[in-house]
């Protein structure tokens, strides 16, 4: 028992060290937001979480943002990395809660279709009430040059209802869906190995 929790705990390590790993591999789409990237740090959060349940998913989410403070420091006074433990947590925790009770194919989009769900309303609530507030507070901007940010790439954003319509919404979709995408597609592959090494 005492091995195989050891070896539990090792595997979260690896796939926590994988997720900031893959954080550097991001790229941007301005039309969708002038200032988040798209990356693919949460695949070996949400393979690693159907995996190793609950507690392993969020032992993977907090070694990703641990080594990211680690290594790149914060620059946002630790709120980004706040929110990208909120994000990860509320993408994965629900996804992996439903697939544990529900273990069959169905079961894992329902899981990862709810997951979506739960983390662009919290990709909502975050960017609203921490993310940007925090900017307006620490630079001196307002609503108005936060906003005029988003319109410079994209006319159709006028306000804050605008914003979250055509790119906090539409953004987290691509992001959290993709992701989604590509665990039903590798899951297989990668979960097996996995689950020999855990036992």
């Amino acid at each position: 028992m005492q091995r195989s929790s050891v070896r539990r705990l090792t595997m979260a390590a690896m796939m926590g060290a994988v997720a900031f790993v893959l954080m550097y591999f991001s790229f941007s789409v301005p039309v969708l937001s002038p200032v988040a990237d798209f990356d693919f740090s949460y695949l070996p959060e949400i393979i690693g979480g159907f995996v190793l349940g609950p507690a392993g998913a969020v032992e993977i989410i907090a070694v990703k943002v641990l080594l990211k403070l680690v290594f790149k420091g914060t620059s946002t006074m630790f709120t980004g990395e706040l929110q990208k433990f909120l994000l990860s947590c509320a993408y994965v925790l629900p996804a992996v809660l439903y697939y544990r009770k529900n273990r069959t194919k169905r079961g894992a989009v329902i899981g990862l279709v709810l997951g979506t769900v739960v983390g662009i309303l919290v990709a909502i609530l975050t960017n609203l009430f921490l993310i940007f507030p925090f900017y307006m507070k620490a630079f001196g901007m307002n609503w108005e040059a936060i906003i005029g940010m988003f319109n410079k790439v994209n006319p159709y954003i006028k306000d804050q209802f605008t914003m979250v319509l055509f790119s906090i919404v539409p953004f987290n979709v691509i992001s959290m869906g993709g992701i989604s995408i590509l665990a039903m597609l590798l899951y297989k592959k990668i979960s097996v190995p996995m689950k020999k090494f855990i036992q």
